[in-house]
């Protein structure tokens, strides 16, 4: 009969924790804000062997989360043939015992939630983004800058819209994932009304999505946001809405995920239809 010890029983050292091939992470110097942000960097199965390369680079918000759901999809699609190969980048804080449901709100959400002054501050997650966060990665990585997918869900996915209303030609494809429209009373269908009115020209690919089973008052933000988009028109906008049937808020995120690269990624993609 054989026993089985843990590792904390047995006089053997603890079994080797499991490490995600190909990533790395990087600690930037905090914000004037006092922000602490760290990068989750994911590398592609090519990327030291073909040392001329460049690669396009999805930056995904809540990086403790979604990071693993972003690389999970990836060796998939690209043996589909369906996407090129990428880099990930999930944005994440740096420190231990960190509360992320409470640190999230400062960067992700555009306005000020229930009043609270530590929400609302997507403008300056913007800013750094932009000024700080692609200018490392472009230059200590071979990424193309002539590609970039911003992708996020709930609050991510609000941020993602907002960024992409914001600087509409800093991401060439976003994925807005059950995205939190209805924060601030509907705040972002306000922000896109004012870009609509501006008359500037959206020349990006964005993928957004619900939950079919999410909380019906939700899911009406989200619906409510899809009537705008998929009636607007935006020159060089590329649009894509899908309802992931019987799924809620978070079941539903990683086929949203793996939709939207596929859909961000259609004019990239080695192939494209059904396999021959």
């Amino acid at each position: 009969m054989s026993i089985f010890l843990r590792p904390d029983q047995s006089d053997e050292p603890p079994f080797p924790a499991y490490t995600l091939a190909r990533s790395e992470m990087r600690v930037l110097e905090p914000t004037a804000e006092g922000r602490h942000y760290q990068l989750m960097v994911g590398l592609p199965p090519s990327y030291a062997e073909n040392s001329d390369r460049v690669y396009p680079v999805v930056y995904v918000t809540d990086g403790y989360w979604d990071f693993l759901k972003m690389t999970n999809a990836h060796g998939g699609l690209v043996y589909d043939k369906v996407v090129p190969e990428f880099i990930v980048v999930g944005l994440s804080y740096a420190g231990e015992n960190l509360n992320y449901g409470q640190m999230r709100g400062w960067e992700l959400s555009p306005v000020a939630m229930n009043g609270n002054p530590a929400t609302g501050h997507a403008d300056m997650f913007l800013a750094t983004i932009k000024d700080v966060i692609i200018p490392f990665i472009e230059s200590e990585y071979r990424a193309d800058p002539s590609y970039r997918v911003m992708a996020g869900a709930s609050l991510g996915g609000l941020f993602t819209l907002y960024a992409m209303y914001s600087e509409p030609e800093l991401f060439q494809a976003c994925i807005a994932a059950t995205p939190a429209v209805v924060v601030g009373d509907d705040w972002l269908l306000k922000y896109e009304a004012q870009f609509a009115a501006s008359g500037r020209p959206l020349p990006v690919r964005l993928f957004a999505s619900g939950g079919g089973n999410e909380s019906p008052t939700f899911l009406s933000g989200i619906l409510r946001f899809n009537s705008r988009a998929a009636n607007s028109d935006y020159a060089g906008f590329d649009y894509q809405f899908r309802i992931i049937d019987g799924e809620r808020h978070a079941g539903m995120q990683i086929e949203s995920y793996t939709r939207g690269l596929r859909f961000a990624f259609e004019p990239l993609a080695p192939e494209t239809g059904p396999s021959q």
